[in-house]
């Protein structure tokens, strides 16, 4: 009996989870589907409908939430110039004589994008693989799992995002230092995003003259810079604004770098495509463009919610007590990652509980492996869920069943908890 009261919390969250989806199954829409999950969870708890309310209401003015709303309407309003001026067409053009290879053409700007950390970032290489894909026999789905698979690449091995400077913090490491045991894991990622989404046998693309391209000439360098300037703005820029903001102003927030970024490669965009003013006006009122920043303000109550809940905290004193270190390195992180869907949720729920049972072990110095296996399974949880700000953008994006496309990921994304294991096994 005490077992099962042990596991009432995970019980709630797992319906809680089955209602959301089966909701946007039923086409309710991504946002509303988790904002009545977010509801329904606090009925379920002690939070009731007033202080559902609050958080909600809270969650609305956070900075986090305003700035990821603001981060992504930039990302649509880029993505969408860059795609309705032609020029995404013509940067894939000016490419085409570098990037001979199809397949390296479909992942290069996924990428690229990934070395950038902006929230919701697979909706702006979504147009680029859109371009890509072009004469070759690439369906909508196959191309939403190589831009959210391929996005995702340099998560565990790239300094500056969040999670991974918050978990590097939490163990008193060095981001570099951390960086040192957990970058296995882009090697991982690209290993198994070749091998399930890239081989001939699961992406022929026979038809339409795709090999063509092998003999196209190379475009000059300096065509390829002028085209490509609003991509390198967005990024060299971000990385830029980040470092200067980091130097001079430490208590600024990152996204601030990165709103910069994006407000400067807008104006590349509008400044190389003359008349291109209206275009802006049209996507700020595309329905589309709505229900996305509607959905992610959706997502940050949700997240809201379920900490306000108390269940994950449920859930922690659960692994600490009765499945003890284990779990809290491989079941806290992966349900928090797979129920949220974002990477600060599982870190800063799971990593102070990991290195707080480690260090009440007696086990210090075997640290960097159970965060290692805290960080994979985390991120396998993240990668896996339907819930992913990316994978929710790419669907809508590329106008695919959520579900054909989840199949596709669920099964790499678990081999790479797998993978975390056997890593671990081989750092103790």
């Amino acid at each position: 009996m005490d077992f099962l009261v042990s596991i009432f919390p995970l019980f709630k969250i797992i319906l809680v989870f089955i209602l959301m989806l089966a909701g946007i199954r039923l086409r309710l829409g991504v946002g509303p589907s988790i904002l009545a999950g977010a509801a329904i969870l606090a009925l379920m708890t002690s939070m009731g409908a007033g202080k559902f309310l609050l958080v909600s209401a809270a969650a609305l003015t956070e900075p986090k939430t305003v700035y990821l709303a603001l981060i992504v309407a930039l990302i649509m309003v880029l993505s969408g110039l860059l795609e309705r001026t032609g020029q995404a067409g013509r940067i894939m053009e000016s490419l085409t004589g570098y990037l001979r290879s199809p397949r390296l053409r479909l992942v290069f700007f996924p990428a690229l994008i990934g070395l950038l950390p902006m929230p919701g970032g697979a909706i702006f290489s979504a147009p680029m693989i859109q371009e890509a894909a072009g004469g070759l026999d690439v369906s909508g789905s196959e191309k939403a799992v190589i831009n959210y698979w391929f996005r995702h690449l340099w998560e565990l091995a790239w300094p500056l995002y969040p999670g991974m400077i918050l978990a590097a913090s939490l163990c008193s490491m060095s981001i570099f230092q951390f960086i040192g045991y957990t970058f296995p894991g882009s090697l991982a990622c690209i290993a198994l995003g070749c091998f399930f989404f890239l081989r001939p046998s699961v992406l022929p693309m026979k038809n339409n003259g795709a090999e063509s391209v092998r003999e196209l000439p190379r475009p000059g360098i300096w065509k390829v810079i002028v085209e490509g300037l609003p991509l390198i703005t967005a990024i060299v820029g971000a990385l830029f604004f980040e470092a200067v903001l980091a130097f001079f102003s430490p208590g600024i927030p990152f996204e601030i770098g990165i709103l910069l970024a994006l407000t400067a490669a807008v104006l590349c965009v509008l400044l190389a495509n003359s008349g291109s003013l209206p275009i802006v006006r049209g996507l700020l009122l595309e329905k589309r463009f709505l229900n996305m920043v509607f959905m992610i303000v959706c997502v940050f109550v949700f997240k809201d919610v379920l900490g306000a809940s108390g269940l994950v905290d449920e859930l922690s004193r659960m692994a600490g007590g009765e499945t003890a270190l284990i779990a809290a390195a491989v079941l806290i992180p992966f349900l928090v990652g797979f129920i949220s869907g974002i990477t600060l949720a599982f870190v800063g729920s799971a990593m102070p509980l990991v290195v707080g049972l480690v260090h009440a072990s007696g086990l210090s110095e075997q640290l960097p492996a159970w965060m290692v296996l805290c960080m994979f399974s985390g991120f396998a949880g993240i990668m896996s869920s339907p819930l992913h700000i990316c994978f929710l953008l790419t669907c809508e994006y590329f106008k695919v069943d959520m579900y054909s496309a989840w199949k596709k990921i669920a099964l790499p994304s678990i081999l790479l908890m797998f993978v975390g294991v056997a890593y671990f096994f081989f750092l103790l």
